[in-house]
């Protein structure tokens, strides 16, 4: 907080986010998104000016810095209209509505900050814009000139803006509308040929990735291509162009400096096409997807670099990001002493003075301390430069020697960082993106045989139990005790996601249970029955401009995409037709817009593999639960995306439906093998089960 600040205090006081927090004493009179704040502009007939972001955004802070924070451009702020303040992370609801109708009043993608001015009586956007200076540069107008601007427009076009007010709200409500839900679905095997297609062709054969840049990990992108290598029935032959344009970005992003080389885990994207310089931010929501996928990685190679960067990752995130009661912390910043990726950042003599001199002869060279800095002229943000076999044969030294310098030099370089003022870390625990870790961790914790990374997702899963899951629905977000903000489709979605591969680690009686609940308050809350698809919110909801019912991938994968491949296993292990038949119904829905941008609709891509395909589900069931564990770890190897094994204790208590008909038989283990509503005879050998497996 500077001087000026000290003495402002605003009603973003009293929030629990902590970027709003940080805009608590903005000389801005700020409000958080409520009736209170609604009302006040309704009375005084001003328009709203809302500001959405999130902690970790760095051209955030800079906004803050240079114009919520001037007590000039406060004053006219106060004066023209009111000030909303909102979380995106908190309320992914209100970002998707305003960024929605940024896209569709500027033609192009909006981003954070979202800056939004809205008629003070029905909260219509009429317009936006993201970063703002607060002089005229980088061709845009001073902050404070747009404020005046928009006033005068406001005050003196009122027809004007309600007719495009008219037209925006029949757009988003075009979004809403339903799609004829009758009729075969017409999606095909073709289409994800397609989707292959498209992204290969934008594939970065050179650095890996897609595009130019900045550079965007795309986890739903490189799974679609890891599973097209896998290959299947319908999709025929494995891909190995798939195959290779995935693995091959997944090594380029571990050797650059979007992965923390020293303390494990992904930044946010790179701001260059050679994944050599991030934006610093670390978010939850990407490293959940990007641990599965180095793990999954590692089953298909068996190269130890991607199990190395795949526990590296998990450790990182049991250390740093896992909260002593459980739940999984949201962020860590860009920013430290107010610059953004200094925590991270190195000289060569910083290093020098560190390591002994043949530790640092191999660091310099492997790190590219010998080049020109890497990071605006004056620093160096470490990345692989020289791998180990190249470095060994320019060192003239023996490979292991060398990799046990790297591994000292490192544990030196950590433990000082670790000394460094830390960026701030968003201790928000959020469902969803609690959702993603725990998949992420136990499909990790299967492939790498790493039981504390099961352990740390159960814990997580208690904790959004404990604190998270009220009176039978989900709640969005907990900080300092209190647990706020109502479940959307993401929430749920990707909790049921992370549950059944936690289910896969090992069996608890009552997750499964929770599962189900959560996909029948999709099924009863998020449905819309008349066209197919799951809205984001739930019927109950606020009422806002719009309810959307998001399609395509974004940060997060698409929330229906998920929702139907969770129903989709749901509903063939269980025998729920209701489940079967709300996927089939969402992937209707889905239809124009899947074949209009599949690259768009990874997770709906992979809903309609299993729909084409049914997952091969293994039901295992046993008294002996060392002989039960050995059959289920036999039966994740291979990689086999399509493929869902449980191992079930004979003793466990089971939910109704075809489960409970899957009993063991007069052997240690009976497996039951099933693809859809066929279903192989009880094998009782575990050679027997390795056939059919193969």
């Amino acid at each position: 907080m500077s001087k000026a600040e000290s003495h402002y205090a605003n009603p973003l006081i009293h929030e629990s986010s902590p970027y709003l927090r940080q805009h608590a004493h903005n000389p801005v009179n700020w409000q958080p998104w409520g009736e209170a704040a609604l009302e006040q502009a309704r009375r005084e007939g001003k328009p709203i000016l809302l500001s959405i972001g999130y902690s970790a955004c760095h051209w955030c802070h800079v906004m803050a810095h240079e114009s919520f924070e001037d007590e000039a451009t406060a004053q006219l702020m106060n004066a023209l209209f009111i000030n909303i303040k909102v979380d995106r992370e908190e309320r992914p609801d209100l970002d998707k509505i305003y960024q929605a109708a940024f896209q569709l009043l500027h033609r192009r993608s909006g981003g954070w900050p979202l800056t939004m001015f809205l008629t003070h009586d029905d909260q219509m956007p009429f317009v936006g814009g993201t970063y703002f200076p607060n002089t005229p540069r980088y061709g845009m107008p001073a902050f404070s000139e747009v404020l005046q601007r928009v006033s005068d427009h406001y005050r003196q076009h009122q027809l004007d803006i309600r007719q495009q007010n008219q037209a925006l709200l029949e757009a988003l409500r075009a979004e809403e509308a339903p799609a004829p839900a009758a009729g075969p679905i017409g999606l095909t095997a073709a289409l994800l040929q397609r989707a292959c297609d498209q992204l290969l062709h934008n594939f970065d054969p050179v650095q890996g990735g897609f595009g130019s840049a900045p550079k965007f990990p795309h986890p739903t992108g490189l799974d679609r291509l890891l599973r097209r290598g896998a290959g299947g029935s319908q999709q025929g032959a494995p891909d190995r162009g798939a195959e290779h344009a995935a693995l091959f970005t997944l090594r380029k992003m571990a050797m650059g400096g979007l992965y923390d080389q020293l303390g494990g885990g992904f930044c946010r994207y790179s701001v260059d096409a050679e994944w050599q310089i991030p934006h610093f931010e670390k978010m939850l929501y990407d490293n959940g997807p990007l641990l599965a996928l180095y793990a999954q990685a590692w089953q298909v190679t068996g190269d130890p670099l991607f199990r190395a960067i795949a526990e590296a990752t998990g450790d990182w995130v049991i250390r740093e990001m896992q909260a002593p009661t459980g739940g999984y912390y949201a962020t860590w910043d860009a920013d430290s002493e107010g610059e953004e990726g200094r925590f991270y950042l190195w000289t060569p003599d910083q290093v020098r003075a560190l390591l002994d001199a043949d530790e640092y002869a191999a660091c310099s060279v492997h790190y590219g301390l010998d080049q020109p800095p890497n990071f605006e002229n004056h620093a160096w943000h470490l990345r692989v430069v020289v791998e180990l076999p190249e470095l060994a044969k320019r060192l003239n030294a023996d490979p292991d020697l060398l990799s046990t310098r790297l591994d000292s030099a490192r544990r030196k370089l950590f433990a000082a960082r670790s000394q460094r003022i830390w960026p701030g870390r968003d201790e928000k625990i959020l469902t969803a993106w609690n959702g993603l870790m725990i998949r992420g961790m136990a499909l990790a914790a299967r492939h790498l045989d790493r039981a504390d990374f099961a352990t740390s997702a159960e814990r997580a899963l208690d904790f959004i139990r404990a604190q998270l899951w009220r009176d039978g629905r989900l709640i969005a977000a907990h900080k300092d005790g209190q647990s706020r903000f109502n479940g959307t489709l993401d929430d749920y979605a990707l909790l049921i996601d992370g549950i059944l591969e936690l289910l896969q680690c090992r069996w608890r009686d009552g997750d499964l249970d929770l599962a189900l609940t959560l996909a029948d308050v999709l099924l009863e809350r998020f449905v819309d029955r008349a066209g197919g698809g799951f809205y984001f919110t739930a019927d109950d909801h606020e009422r806002l401009i719009q309810r959307p019912k998001p399609a395509h991938d974004d940060a997060l994968p698409s929330g229906n995409g998920i929702a139907a491949q969770v129903l989709l296993k749901l509903g063939h292990l269980l025998g729920r037709m209701d489940y079967l038949d709300a996927a089939e119904r969402t992937l209707r829905w889905a239809e124009p817009t899947v074949r209009q941008i599949p690259t768009a609709c990874n997770a709906l891509l992979t809903a309609l593999e299993a729909f084409l395909e049914p997952a091969q589900i293994v039901v295992l069931r046993g008294g002996d639960s060392e002989i039960l564990t050995d059959w289920r770890k036999r039966c994740a190897t291979p990689y086999a995306p399509r493929r869902m094994t449980l191992a079930i204790p004979t003793a466990a208590v089971l939910p109704a439906g075809l489960l409970t008909e899957r009993r063991a038989e007069f052997a240690p283990v009976t497996a039951y093998v099933c693809s859809g509503t066929q279903c192989l005879a009880p094998i009782t050998t575990l050679a027997d089960l390795e056939r059919e497996l193969a």
